[in-house]
């Protein structure tokens, strides 16, 4: 088995106490249905209200907005719980999209929304990504216009995670002039909403219960005041500051799909006979299972910081670059190694550690692809 998971300072009785109870709901109430979600290809909105109901959205959340008051490091283990159990992340990206209203939104902003996706009545995506347009946003061409009191909202959006599910979109439109003084967020209650359209539900390599769709927006007519903080041109900045969370969140899967592949191996790999002895008695596969065990200790060692820093409000948007692509290539690369233990038994999908190889490499393109994470890093060493 793996080393235990040593205590860090983050980790106190009452989130311990927090993740058993997470755990126990996903394996009761989600996990069995895994197999139905990743054959239609999403997850149902209506799933999230329970979820929503037991404090496991948004628990960050202050109370005035529907949370309980806690501390981010509970929605970590949310999200530490989900990952291991092969639940995709549509509640990162939730989670994600609140921070901003949280963050940014006017008063009324906050009350009209925030306690409505807290408690899972809306389903949130974020819509950034355009066909034209991935990491470099000051290039997007969604347009927002003011018309008297309303704002007309064209353009198209592509690899939106929750497109087909969410119920409110915070969209980044282009209001200005070129460049990302240009940028701002915009926030959509897509239901009946004329002129939205969800497109294709894309086919993934992995990630299969994840709904990731196309996104069109044709003369959209919405209320000025959805326009986040209620100024325009803010749009970059405010997608830029939430960087350090954003990141963390992507780290925190790596580490327990990490975790989780080298058990299923290490099970597999004494249970599995050829030439008459286990394939643990192999040399070989216990010196990769000792290398990967490694790996997998020390990324949850730089993930435990990250957390930690970030709930000090010390993590610098270098450190969370460094931890985003360092984490999410060792995930990739120990899913890699396992899946080799597995022989032709880990080509086929029956077994966890195929779904595991398959969903772990979008983690390295999505949140800023990894080389874009070096890219920043490099900047900053120039600085």
């Amino acid at each position: 088995m793996l080393p235990p998971l040593y205590r860090h300072r983050w980790m106190d009785e009452d989130i311990e106490a927090f993740r058993e109870q997470v755990r126990r709901y996903i394996a009761g109430e989600m996990a069995p249905q895994l197999e139905g979600w990743r054959r239609q290809g999403f997850i149902p909105r209506e799933v999230w209200r329970p979820f929503g109901e037991m404090g496991f959205m948004l628990p960050e959340l202050e109370e005035a907005y529907g949370g309980a008051g806690a501390s981010l490091a509970y929605q970590c283990v949310v999200q530490d719980e989900l990952a291991k159990a092969e639940v995709p992340a549509n509640t990162a990206v939730h989670t994600i999209a609140a921070h901003y209203i949280r963050d940014y939104g006017t008063e009324a902003q906050k009350q009209r929304w925030l306690p409505r996706l807290a408690s899972g009545e809306m389903l949130a995506g974020i819509a950034m990504t355009e066909p034209g347009c991935g990491s470099d946003l000051q290039a997007l061409r969604t347009r927002a216009r003011r018309e008297g009191e309303h704002y007309v909202v064209d353009g198209a959006k592509t690899f939106i995670t929750n497109g087909y599910t969410a119920n409110l979109l915070v969209v980044a439109v282009r209001t200005g002039e070129a460049g990302s003084r240009g940028v701002s967020l915009v926030v959509l209650e897509t239901e009946g909403l004329e002129g939205f359209r969800v497109g294709r539900r894309l086919e993934k390599l992995g990630q299969h219960a994840s709904d990731t769709a196309e996104l069109f927006f044709e003369n959209v007519h919405i209320p000025a005041d959805h326009l986040l903080g209620g100024e325009e041109g803010r749009g970059f900045v405010q997608l830029m500051s939430q960087l350090p969370y954003e990141r963390t969140l992507l780290t925190i899967p790596a580490a327990a799909v990490i975790e989780r592949a080298v058990e299923l191996t290490l099970e597999y790999t004494q249970e599995r006979k050829a030439f008459g002895q286990s394939l643990y008695d192999f040399q070989n596969t216990r010196f990769k299972l000792a290398e990967c065990a490694t790996l997998a200790h020390v990324v949850r060692s730089f993930v435990n910081d990250c957390v930690q820093r970030l709930l000090d409000g010390t993590l610098d948007d270098t450190s969370a670059y460094m931890a985003k692509w360092w984490c999410t290539d060792q995930q990739c690369k120990v899913v890699d190694e396992c899946l080799q233990l597995f022989g032709g038994y880990g080509y086929m999908v029956e077994y966890p550690i195929a779904r595991l190889y398959a969903d772990s490499r979008v983690q390295r393109i999505y949140g800023g692809a990894n080389e874009i994470m070096k890219e920043l890093i490099a900047r900053r060493l120039a600085a």
